[in-house]
């Protein structure tokens, strides 16, 4: 699956995934006036859970019409799906499917860890299919899936089992974005190592059970707003692709990811969730109105593109 994700960014020229994160803050009055209309026609007007899934579907479609033929890959977090219950899943399912429709790749940020059967189940749920009387049926069925380490190899080997059955991918959370993400990854280890590096290390190792190609299809998170990390992790895993949270809205810019990259232009795709899909509230982009979240959308895409391509050649 890593070749299949290397070529859609080298087709695009564009190390670039949108991440769709969709708040009820970022859906725009209009979005929601027409799905209240369609709920009500089918007769669950009231239903407000409904209603928002609904503008939340509508929402992710209009960005990823505008954006599909710029970028290779999408992100969407469940998260910001399950909060509005069923219907919010039902939304996720049908942004998936749309996505890959329009030949994205998907990334299901679901940030799974568990051991055994249950990360197998989990495993399966998001990359694989379940077998019901003697057929595989696949349930979510995105192309990656973010998984959580702390579980240790038995939490990850699962989803390298099933991911080595389906041509399908994870990225595993190394060193993240966020600015408590030291209080445990920064802590060093007897041998003197930082945990971020142990944790790269045995992304590494569990990397080496799915080649494909030069890199591996047991990726790395490594957020963007920590470059100096970026650039250790890169020397120490050379193999593996990187997954760079971060970009935009958390701080980071193109000039702090250009040691994320190998020296051949690949190595990493770089995530922009709130930077992207709520580019109209900002101040660069709010010409367009909310009538036009889409268009900005399209126009927050391509100038990441161009700061990316800017980077990558001055590397």
């Amino acid at each position: 699956m890593i070749q299949k994700l290397i070529q859609e960014i080298q087709k695009k020229n564009a190390p670039v995934v949108v991440g769709l994160d969709p708040t009820m803050q970022f859906i725009p009055a209009h979005l929601l006036e027409q799905a209240a209309g369609q709920a009500r026609s089918l007769g669950f007007g009231s239903r407000k859970l409904e209603v928002a899934a609904e503008a939340v579907w509508l929402f992710n479609k209009g960005i990823v019409d505008a954006v599909c033929d710029l970028v290779p890959a999408v992100k969407p977090q469940v998260a910001m799906y399950e909060q509005f219950g069923i219907p919010g899943m039902i939304a996720y399912y049908k942004t998936v499917n749309y996505c890959r429709e329009k030949g994205l790749i998907v990334i299901g940020d679901v940030k799974r860890g568990d051991i055994g059967s249950t990360s197998a189940a989990y495993a399966l749920a998001h990359l694989g299919a379940v077998e019901i009387d003697g057929e595989k049926c696949p349930a979510f069925n995105e192309d990656f899936a973010t998984v959580n380490p702390y579980l240790g190899t038995d939490g990850i080997k699962p989803f390298i089992d099933v991911c080595n059955k389906n041509d399908k991918g994870i990225f595993v959370l190394v060193k993240t974005s966020n600015p408590s993400s030291g209080e445990f990854q920064d802590v060093l280890t007897k041998d003197g190592r930082p945990v971020f590096e142990l944790v790269g290390d045995k992304v590494r190792e569990w990397g080496e059970s799915s080649m494909d190609g030069r890199y591996s299809n047991v990726g790395a998170v490594v957020g963007a707003t920590y470059p100096e990390q970026g650039r250790i992790l890169r020397d120490r895993m050379p193999n593996t692709y990187i997954l760079a949270p971060g970009y935009g809205a958390q701080g980071a810019r193109g000039k702090d990811l250009s040691y994320f990259f190998n020296e051949d232009g690949l190595g990493a795709i770089v995530n922009s969730s709130r930077g992207i899909i709520a580019a109209y509230q900002k101040d660069p982009y709010r010409h367009f109105g909310e009538e036009g979240f889409a268009e900005a959308a399209r126009a927050a895409s391509i100038d990441m593109i161009e700061d990316l391509r800017e980077a990558i050649a001055a590397r």
